[in-house]
């Protein structure tokens, strides 16, 4: 344990937690990484996106009529958060308004992130709170988390699967530079299985805006696995970048603002609102199996 990082565990899986971003930045098993390592072409490991998740037009945020410049994913993922709480089996974070977070979003917010792992299984959650007296506050919330793609270095990549917990019919979206299109695709999801590959994620992220799963095995047929679930969030994310040894699966309760979207920042679609006092709740778990 550093003033920077905090590393614990159960004996059957470890983690390490940095201050910067309160970001996950390492999982491992059996002495086997998990989560992407962090290096070229992608240097995080699971960022937290908050208040927004994916971009907004011209990477602008109006509020009250005045334009503010935020780039994706928000601020918080490159933000020191302050350490609540750490022992051997979790740390507790929490990052709070500045005059530097007014700048760009100008609310007062308290976001504490908590990490715990409990009988070989990371649980990750969330809790933004408005502490205004008068104002109400808008903002989406999302986790990034780069799990190791392939799972075993002598299998193909597009063995791989992820079977959702239910049947997942629905259309997905799509983005153009960032930014949500307007039209839905067909799914590539067949039944509960979708069969990945790279081609996938060819035009970005595969976005579930409605998924019925509230859970889903990443894995090997035959093979190892993970097994992810989620409370609070609302739509799915798949993203990976081409050629890279990672896949992010990710829990959100936000979407990228819509292609040509100019409205107020609290109109864009899935965003919570919180009343002066009124505290959002989320979490995702992850172990092996």
């Amino acid at each position: 344990m550093t003033d920077d990082t905090h590393t614990f565990g159960d004996g059957v899986l470890g983690a390490t937690v940095s201050a910067h971003g309160a970001e996950l930045r390492a999982l491992r098993a059996g002495g086997r990484d998990l989560l992407w390592s962090g290096q070229e072409p992608w240097r995080r490991h699971s960022p937290v996106l908050f208040p927004i998740v994916g971009r907004l037009v011209d990477d602008t945020a109006w509020i009250d009529g005045r334009g503010y410049h935020m780039t994706q994913h928000g601020f918080a993922r490159d933000c020191a958060f302050r350490w609540l709480e750490r022992d051997e089996t979790g740390c507790r974070l929490e990052l709070v308004d500045t005059a530097q977070t007014r700048e760009v979003f100008p609310f007062a917010f308290s976001l504490v992130i908590e990490y715990r792992i409990t009988q070989g299984r990371l649980s990750v959650g969330y809790c933004v709170t408005n502490p205004d007296v008068q104002r109400v506050l808008s903002a989406s919330l999302g986790a990034h988390p780069a799990f190791i793609w392939p799972l075993a270095p002598d299998v193909p990549k597009n063995r791989h699967v992820i079977e959702f917990d239910q049947p997942e019919p629905e259309d997905v979206r799509r983005l153009d530079g960032g930014l949500l299109l307007p039209d839905p695709l067909p799914t590539p999801v067949r039944g509960r299985m979708l069969h990945l590959d790279e081609a996938l994620f060819t035009h970005d992220a595969l976005i579930m805006d409605r998924p019925a799963s509230r859970g889903l095995t990443y894995r090997i047929p035959d093979g190892p696995g993970l097994r992810l679930t989620w409370e609070g969030f609302a739509q799915l994310g798949i993203w990976m970048k081409p050629g890279a040894d990672f896949l992010c699966i990710e829990p959100w309760y936000g979407l990228a603002s819509p292609v040509g979207f100019k409205g107020e920042f609290s109109t864009r679609p899935a965003v919570f609102h919180l009343q002066p006092g009124q505290e959002w709740r989320a979490s995702w778990q992850i172990g092996c199996i």
